[in-house]
């Protein structure tokens, strides 16, 4: 059936509705604070949802059905993770965030071992941040080319993929610089609204499509145990089992909502602790709601081409729910579910921007000349914000040689996570660590974690399970050999004092 002008008109009106309101936030930021914490404004509700929406990306709408048409529901195993993982992160690493004026997570760790082991860690973040958002922004390319196929028939791969990329981060660049964090939180908000509405109207119109409705699909998809969530063997090379979800899952959260400023920045965003708190729990119910309306949409789409298959076998499972969109789904509605797509586009990629830009700034740049004006630094911020735009459109680019996007998106940030978590565990559970002994740990895990992804056949989800044990118990007996730092010293002796 292919898209129309009224699916393109919806698309275009979502993309300008989408600015002009991100835009509405423009104001005069004068302090770092403002422009990358919103003044600590932002009610807890609002943080939760942004927070969905900020692991929500395109290739996690893409993805994740094409795992439950090609599988089954035990990816959840991984979500139970997710929100245990957040009740260990509400106990044990908010309570340190809010002792002082941070604005980054990695001001912590300077504050605990000292300036060196600060600066790895915060170039580490974005390093690693960098390349998994540039995957995260190609699952853009792969929405578009398959949506306006028709239109763009004229333009060679490449330059599909260009044209679908620019667009979406020229937009998004736009009321990321001019707003700030404020304007990032209350557009991921309505864009959360928009995607789970379009994906919510997708379920719904399989529903009509499928003879005989949900007992067709019921009936079809549990006789194929595509509805199996629990899978409690001891098999390490599979990806998704009960343990590897549940421990994997914990460490993985431990690790991306308590050490990655993407995710901290909003925390610190919050009014109060008890407001990041509240904010973070809450944001892993909603996880487990959206996760099950995604894996649901791919269990419903295997029975709906069981029934009528599709012309041609599908190559790859990032495929199948955008296709259907294009080519099943009725005039507008269409195109309301690949503006919900392109939403959570923009939803990740400001979120990257804005902690891209807030690590650059006040984790190198304000110590470097710690005597530059606020006003200066707000502005190179936004400054800092292009460029990282750039970037992330060039790393997506290159992004268009690897495989399935979601897993690939996942193992690069994994890789990282193991050793940053390992770090902020030795720095908030022992007084003996030292910053020469976190260094040495953490440089331990990110090799492990690098070998076992580019070397091995371990899954994913063990990486920062790994990763952050051997950090800990590498950085702790290193710190017995190597001797203290004068500032390591100083440090401890400041907290027996307390």
């Amino acid at each position: 059936m292919g898209l129309n002008e009224l699916d393109l008109a919806v698309i275009a009106a979502y993309l300008a509705g989408v600015t002009l309101f991100g835009l509405r936030f423009r104001r005069k930021q004068r302090t770092l604070r403002d422009y990358f914490l919103a003044g600590n404004t932002i009610p807890w509700w609002a943080i939760s949802l942004s927070i969905v929406a900020a692991e929500t990306s395109t290739l996690t709408i893409i993805s994740v059905p094409g795992l439950a048409y090609e599988k089954d529901f035990r990816f959840l195993q991984l979500i139970i993770g997710y929100f245990l993982g957040r009740v260990v992160v509400s106990l044990v690493l908010i309570p340190q965030y809010f002792r002082g004026r941070l604005v980054t997570a990695y001001e912590l760790i300077e504050r605990r071992f000292g300036g060196k082991l600060r600066s790895l860690t915060a170039g580490m973040f974005l390093l690693t941040r960098a390349a998994a958002e540039g995957v995260r922004v190609f699952a853009v390319a792969i929405v578009i080319r398959v949506a306006l196929g028709g239109l763009l028939a004229g333009l060679g791969e490449t330059q599909r993929d260009v044209a679908a990329i620019a667009i979406v981060t020229v937009l998004t660049l736009l009321y990321t610089f001019e707003g700030g964090m404020a304007a990032v939180i209350w557009t991921d908000v309505v864009q959360l609204a928009i995607y789970l509405t379009g994906s919510m109207a997708a379920a719904y119109c399989i529903l009509g499509l499928v003879p005989g409705g949900w007992e067709t699909i019921h009936g079809v998809a549990g006789q194929a145990s595509k509805f199996r969530v629990f899978d409690v063997s001891w098999n390490l090379s599979a990806t998704y089992t009960l343990w590897s979800g549940v421990i994997g899952g914990v460490f993985l959260t431990m690790a991306s909502h308590g050490t990655d400023q993407l995710i901290v920045q909003r925390l610190l965003s919050a009014r109060s602790e008890r407001q990041a708190k509240m904010a973070l729990i809450s944001s892993g119910v909603a996880v487990f709601f959206q996760f099950f309306l995604f894996l649901l949409i791919g269990a419903m789409l295997y029975v709906f081409y069981k029934l009528f298959p599709p012309a041609a076998a599908f190559t790859r499972t990032d495929t199948i729910f955008p296709n259907f969109v294009v080519t099943r789904l009725p005039h507008g509605v269409g195109g309301l579910l690949i503006s919900a797509i392109l939403a959570a586009a923009m939803s990740n990629l400001s979120a990257a921007l804005n902690s891209l830009s807030s690590t650059t700034i006040v984790d190198f740049y304000a110590r470097i000349w710690p005597l530059a004006t606020e006003e200066r630094r707000v502005r190179l911020s936004r400054l800092a914000t292009l460029g990282w735009g750039g970037v992330l459109f060039g790393l997506a680019l290159l992004a268009r040689h690897g495989g399935k996007v979601l897993e690939m998106g996942l193992s690069i940030a994994s890789v990282a996570y193991g050793s940053l978590l390992g770090v902020f565990l030795l720095g908030v559970l022992t007084r003996r660590a030292s910053e020469r002994g976190a260094m040495v740990g953490m440089l331990t895990g990110f090799v492990l974690n690098l070998y076992l992804w580019l070397f091995t056949g371990v899954p994913f989800t063990w990486y920062v399970v790994l990763g952050s044990i051997a950090t800990f118990l590498v950085g702790y007996g290193a710190s017995w050999i190597l001797p203290k730092s004068s500032y390591s010293q100083s440090i401890v002796q400041a907290e027996q004092c307390e």
